[in-house]
């Protein structure tokens, strides 16, 4: 599905998602991603039960600190564990899961507010 974006000066958009693929800042990106604001990374979790704390280090690592984690669960919305979201809590990030479309929307509007948001996206085939 494209969804639009072309450019944000150096930050990451997500221009398209579908068939297991992710187009973010022009380049082509195979299965799951870690989307922050100046990188992307591989994400390799392939369902919402391969989230886990250790599957999300790198946002909870991050310098300058993730405040906003969307969590795009794929081609439907699900729950996520609610030790899972007080984890992400307690190192001071706030989690929003939604299907991964709606995650990369909400993506791209954060982000082009300036906001300190990353995207744990799983995806669609």
């Amino acid at each position: 599905m494209d969804i639009g974006p072309r450019a944000l000066g150096d930050r990451q958009l997500i221009q398209s998602y579908g068939e297991g693929r992710f187009r973010i800042s022009g380049t082509v990106h195979d299965g799951g991603v870690l989307v922050f604001p100046e990188r992307t990374l591989p994400w390799p979790v392939a369902s919402i039960r391969g989230v886990t704390v250790d599957s999300l280090a790198e946002v909870t690592a991050a310098e300058p600190a993730v405040e906003i984690l969307l969590l795009g669960c794929g081609s439907r919305f699900e729950t996520i564990p609610a030790a899972l979201k007080e984890a992400l809590r307690e190192a001071g990030v706030m989690v929003d899961s939604m299907d991964t479309g709606a995650a990369c929307r909400t993506y791209n509007v954060l982000v082009s507010e300036g906001r300190r948001v990353a995207a744990a996206l799983i995806a669609i085939d």
